[in-house]
This record gives structure tokens, C-alpha cells and sequence, in this order.
């Protein structure tokens, strides 16, 4: 039998319960302490998946000093996993300084796959996602955001970042400066408010509730490869988010499909 190792990285649900796995469940159990980026938010998960152990924090805050009590805890022989508020360690979240101490100090460790927000926003985004780059979130200050954003102007690809209530706005008005329109913005991933638009004009930002953790998502590919049947799949993903003919045309030729493929996929659709 394959010895577990000591140090375990648990994903977590974003929002649905259900997303949990298995193996998140049994890691969960078998821990002699948790660490969490919130005590609260750790304690009322564990409460609701019945799994009853000690929890610790471990937030930005205090990385340093947490990650010598984990490395304490596991010269100790004790199992300990790490879990954020929401989504996956790591990934715009705490645990790097962890990650690279366990590395350096040749302690073995797992990462489990779970939730994390961006991928089904990219999916939901319409755009190529065969590749693409995550930024994660901007910086706070908006001229830091804007020199942020321009330095990405030369990714060819899709780019996908997160940002909070009180920013996002801004940030997308800063995103349709420097990317091609639309800017795809989704919120409430897997929540029962889930939410996602397209952004094409500053002024579209005003229907965005503004509630929740945002993901956007620009697609800055320079060179379109103009195949009809991937122009259909985008244009049947938009009707079925409930965008009429019109407006889906509209966001075709912004993805930088021609006018009259645009057109024809969606009266393809349409009629069918």
C-alpha cells in the first residue's frame, strides 16, 4: 500500500456543496490538524461535511509562521491538509510559501484536483481555450492595473483574471482599453445566482450586480482561425446564455469571426 504523504492540499467548493470529491472527503478525515486561509469559513465546511478536527490558521498574513508549524507538525508524524476559504490552495490564494518550504526541505506532498473558479468561466466564455494564461487578480491600485494589463497586450491567447465587487467595473473598463471587446465577466461561479456577460461598451458595465467574486476573461488572440464550425459552437453557446440574434452576431464579429459567418451561423441556428 502507497504511503499518503504528510501534507495534503484540499481544494474546496466555490459555492456548491456538491463539488467536493471523495477523495477530498477521506483526506479530510484522515488529518490530525487542518490549516485554513479562514478559521470560520473552514470550521462551518467541516461542520457540514461532518468531519470533526483541530483547525489552524493559515492566511497571507501570517505564511511564515504557519508554514514552520506545519513543517513542526509533520516532524511531529502528524497528517495535515491546507485548505483556503474557497477554491484551490495556492491559486490566488496562500500556500506557495508552504509549497516551496516542503520542497526545500524534501517533505513529500499532494495537491488534490478540485474547484477552482476560472476554468468553467473560460468555458462558459465561448472563447479558444485550448491554451490560455490565468493572471489571477490586479493589483489594488488602478495605475498599477492599468501598467499591469498593457504588459499583457503581447500574450496571444486568452487571459483570464479575478477581481473583487468594488473593482470590477473599473477593471473591465480598463480591460476594454487595452483587449478586444467583449470582456466576458462571470460571477457566483457554481452559486445559485451564477451569473455571466458579455461586456462589449464601458456602459454595459451598469448591469453587473454587484455582488460575489468576479471572473473575467479577454480573448487577445491575434491571429483568428477562421473555421465555420467553431464560429456555430460559439454562436449556439451564446443563444443558449440567452442572447438574441442580433446581439450574437454582434459578439461574433467582436471574437473576430466575419460579419456575414457570424451571420450565417447564427441563421443556422436559428432555423434549425
Amino acid at each position: 500500500m502507497t504511503k499518503i504523504p504528510q501534507v495534503s492540499f484540499v481544494p474546496t467548493p466555490i459555492g456548491n456543496l456538491g463539488d467536493i470529491t471523495k477523495r477530498a472527503l477521506e483526506t479530510l478525515g484522515l488529518s490530525d490538524v487542518i490549516f485554513a486561509e479562514d478559521t470560520r469559513t473552514a470550521k462551518s465546511l467541516l461542520n457540514a461535511l461532518d468531519i470533526k478536527k483541530p483547525v489552524e490558521s493559515y492566511h497571507k498574513d501570517n505564511e511564515s509562521s504557519a508554514t514552520a508549524k506545519v513543517i513542526s507538525a509533520v516532524n511531529e508524524g502528524k497528517n495535515i491538509c491546507i485548505i483556503s476559504e474557497a477554491g484551490t490552495p495556492c491559486i490566488s490564494d496562500p500556500g506557495n510559501t508552504l509549497t516551496a518550504a516542503l520542497v526545500r526541505e524534501s517533505i513529500g506532498f499532494q495537491a488534490l484536483p478540485g474547484a477552482v473558479a476560472f476554468t468553467p468561466a473560460l468555458l462558459m466564455s465561448g472563447f479558444p481555450v485550448e491554451n490560455f494564461y490565468f493572471h489571477g487578480f490586479l493589483p489594488h491600485k488602478k495605475q498599477e492595473r492599468i501598467k499591469t494589463a498593457e504588459s499583457l497586450k503581447s500574450y496571444n491567447t486568452v487571459i483570464a483574471f479575478y477581481e473583487s465587487p468594488h473593482r470590477v467595473k473599473e477593471t473591465i473598463k480598463i480591460l476594454l482599453d487595452i483587449f478586444p471587446a467583449p470582456v466576458f465577466c462571470a460571477r457566483e461561479i457554481t452559486k445559485m445566482f451564477e451569473t455571466s456577460y458579455f461586456i462589449n461598451t464601458p456602459e454595459d458595465v451598469e448591469q453587473i450586480t454587484l455582488k460575489g467574486e468576479f471572473v473575467l476573461a479577454v480573448n487577445n488572440r491575434h491571429i483568428k482561425d477562421e473555421n465555420p464550425s467553431d464560429c456555430c459552437d460559439t454562436a449556439g453557446k451564446l443563444i443558449s446564455f440567452g442572447y438574441d440574434g442580433k446581439e450574437t452576431v454582434k459578439i461574433l464579429k467582436a471574437l473576430g469571426y466575419k460579419r456575414n459567418e457570424a451571420y450565417s451561423a447564427v441563421q443556422d441556428i436559428i432555423n434549425t
